[in-house]
């Protein structure tokens, strides 16, 4: 709740309020977008792997550098938290405050999902979404935020009083030691903000706060990533089903996710290489 203002507004108000915003960092040094070399990748590519993440669950799964994978909805519209990690270091992770603010709230195709420092490189390239025409709607709302961070135990219990077990937080600890062979006390340190699938959210225009609407992701739609290095993935399904009512809880209808896992053939890789680790000297912080 937004507490009135306690200070009265300054003569030169309007004036502050008038400065034009600046862009906090400017993309054009990435390498572009190469639609041409993802779309090639996806001719003759095979399917090689199928995961099944079954309603208010989690899977973890290995995707290797160079293949594609396909998060698909396969019954009603279902909202899915991603994870990932460097298959063989934990510890470097997807960074969701670091890629909405070099990309956008709302991730798309030819969007790169980025790691953690001090690696801070692309793990993965959104090659193909079927939802991009859906854009950003009246409310101010669009698919596939890096803006919420996963429902989880402890917010829930703090502003409920009950303890539920299938929040996104939960389920994704459970798969990652389950995949790693961890305790879940050593896994749920690992787990960290995602890439909120299929979901629908915004901020509201008069408090800033963030909101969350009924998926717009029907059966077949698909969100379609490249691997640029060597991946452990972590997928769970929203037990708020199109997230269109609440949370965390067993109230809503729930369905399945399906990942789907491709590889290209060899000679459509030729000359590509997995994304090296950023190339700042210092490391550590150091400068």
């Amino acid at each position: 709740m937004a507490i009135p203002a306690q200070y009265p507004e300054p003569e030169d108000a309007a004036a502050r309020r008038a400065v034009e915003p600046v862009t906090v960092y400017t993309v054009d040094r990435l390498p572009p977008y190469d639609r041409a070399f993802y779309e090639s990748v996806r001719e003759g590519m095979t399917r090689v792997g199928e995961i099944v993440v079954p309603p208010r669950d989690a899977r973890a799964f290995d995707v290797p550098a160079g293949h594609l994978f396909r998060i698909v909805v396969t019954g009603g519209s279902q909202v899915g938290d991603l994870n990932l990690w460097n298959a063989a270091d934990l510890s470097e992770c997807f960074y969701s405050g670091k890629t909405r603010a070099l990309h956008a709230t709302h991730v798309g195709t030819g969007d790169r999902l980025w790691s953690c420092m001090p690696w801070l490189r692309p793990m993965a390239t959104i090659t193909h979404d079927t939802l991009d025409w859906y854009g950003f709607d009246e409310f101010g709302a669009g698919v596939h935020d890096v803006i919420g961070t996963r429902c989880d135990p402890y917010t829930n219990h703090l502003l409920s009083g009950a303890d539920y077990h299938h929040c996104c937080h939960s389920s994704l600890t459970r798969a990652l030691a389950a995949a790693r062979g961890l305790k879940l006390a050593e896994a749920e340190r690992h787990v960290h903000d995602v890439v909120n699938v299929f979901m629908c959210t915004g901020y509201t225009r008069d408090t800033n706060q963030y909101f969350m609407k009924a998926s717009p992701a029907r059966e077949g739609d698909f969100l379609e990533l490249f691997a640029e290095i060597d991946l452990l993935a972590g997928l769970s399904t929203c037990p708020g089903g199109d997230c269109g009512a609440g949370h965390s809880s067993d109230s809503a209808a729930c369905y399945p996710l399906r990942v789907d896992i491709f590889r290209p053939l060899e000679a459509n890789l030729a000359g590509w290489r997995p994304a090296p680790p950023s190339g700042y000297g210092g490391g550590h912080g150091a400068g």
